[in-house]
């Protein structure tokens, strides 16, 4: 079956079934605490590392001055554990007083301040997932509208203490309550997740018309068994699941653990280029303060973040995996682009894979130049029968992104580069 560069108008024709609030068009980006920081809540032992409000400014600062917000990373996220254990007189959820001593209206001010975004996070039931009060289905108006008025800019609705009756009635509920309240409120939604995350169980068209993103699968954790698991449950279901995302409504298979300490270099490297695969949302759970200027690099990847970032918002797939244990994922891209990643989960050894675009079943009307996106590396006049060769270390990834040659030669005035090492 040969893979065609998909037309902008038939993605167009598509996108009618996003939310209708006109939010990320393109995969969110940001920080979110709940990988890293989990439900700490010591202040008075850790209190550089508990959920406060001085850890969301220190990570708000971080963005802020450190080069991420240039690239695109904007939201900084609350999510578990940060409200008081009782409502108020009015019903309405509190910041716990003594870590959110200024509450979150002031820390979105803040949050502001530096030119980012702050998001926040809920359950829909009695209690969320740490024991801390949930959003039964008489609040979630209550509740919507009190986070429109502390200036939030996101929410995620997590699903613990429920049933499915209730996730059935309180996810619509909840986003049309965010879209009343005269504030653009983007919204995460951990509803499949917990029904399975596939059809019959699981409706995404409906879930394309009332959430931004969307959780599919289980929590990962800081380990490359958990990397590896999402990747693999996400290849497994692309057939249902590539077709559903686009701008406005994204398949989330969680943070991204780089710079924490279950991922080794190669690992991490293969995290980001197969998020970026994906389509995936980029929201970093780290601790920005300490992360290493190697981690970091991965992170602010220009390239590899352009390729998550294109508008055409084409989730990518797995094109075949070989008995070698190596898997090639493509993602179509505008402008007649596209990005291919070699993918190894292999334990042994590099392996040298020689393929070219015809072997893949790719097929497309131009001359391509091949840039590695962790080398910079540029292989010219790529044809589709042209043999080339990758060198993918174990439990890495060659990722290289392609793009017409006639454009190169227009932009570049016929430079030429010559092709590294890893590209033969």
């Amino acid at each position: 079956m040969e893979l065609l560069l998909v037309p902008l108008a038939l993605l167009l024709a598509s996108s009618g079934l996003s939310l209708d609030n006109g939010l990320m068009r393109t995969p969110p980006m940001g920080w979110l605490a709940w990988e890293r920081f989990r439900c700490n809540i010591d202040c008075i032992t850790d209190p550089k590392n508990c959920i406060s409000e001085h850890l969301f400014m220190d990570m708000a600062d971080r963005l802020a001055e450190d080069g991420w917000k240039e690239l695109g990373y904007q939201y900084v996220n609350i999510d578990d554990c940060w409200a008081a254990k009782k409502r108020d007189s009015q019903g309405r959820l509190v910041a716990d007083p003594q870590r959110f001593p200024s509450g979150i209206k002031a820390l979105a001010q803040y949050v502001h301040s530096k030119g980012l975004k702050l998001g926040i996070y809920a359950d829909l039931g009695t209690f969320t997932c740490g024991g801390y009060p949930g959003t039964t289905l008489d609040l979630v108006e209550v509740d919507a509208h009190t986070f429109a008025s502390w200036g939030v800019d996101m929410l995620k609705l997590d699903g613990c203490y429920s049933n499915s009756s209730t996730k059935a009635a309180g996810y619509p509920l909840m986003s049309k309550a965010l879209n009343t309240t005269g504030r653009q409120i983007a919204f995460s939604c951990s509803w499949p997740a917990y029904e399975g995350g596939l059809p019959p169980q699981v409706n995404y068209t409906l879930l394309g018309q009332i959430c931004n993103l969307w959780r599919n699968y289980d929590d990962i954790d800081d380990s490359w068994e958990s990397v590896r698991g999402i990747i693999n449950w996400y290849s497994r279901h692309q057939d249902v699941l590539q077709p559903v995302a686009g701008p406005g409504r994204w398949n989330d298979p969680d943070m991204l653990i780089i710079g924490n300490f279950g991922l080794s270099y190669e690992q991490s490297k293969s995290q980001m280029a197969l998020w970026a695969i994906l389509a995936a949302p980029l929201f970093m759970s780290n601790d920005l303060r300490a992360i290493s200027e190697k981690d970091s690099s991965i992170l602010q990847n220009k390239l590899l973040i352009k390729i998550n970032q294109d508008p055409l918002g084409l989730q990518g797939r797995m094109l075949l995996k070989g008995k070698n244990n190596i898997e090639v994922w493509m993602r179509e891209l505008s402008s007649l682009a596209m990005a291919l990643a070699f993918f190894s989960q292999r334990t042994d050894l590099p392996y040298h894979y020689s393929t070219s675009l015809s072997q893949l079943n790719i097929t497309a009307p131009e001359v391509f130049a091949a840039q590695d996106v962790y080398t910079g590396w540029v292989l010219h006049d790529l044809e589709v029968d042209t043999t080339f060769t990758v060198t993918i270390n174990p439990s890495g990834v060659v990722m290289l992104y392609l793009y017409p040659e006639k454009r190169l030669r227009l932009d570049q005035g016929n430079r030429r580069s010559e092709a590294g090492p890893l590209l033969l």
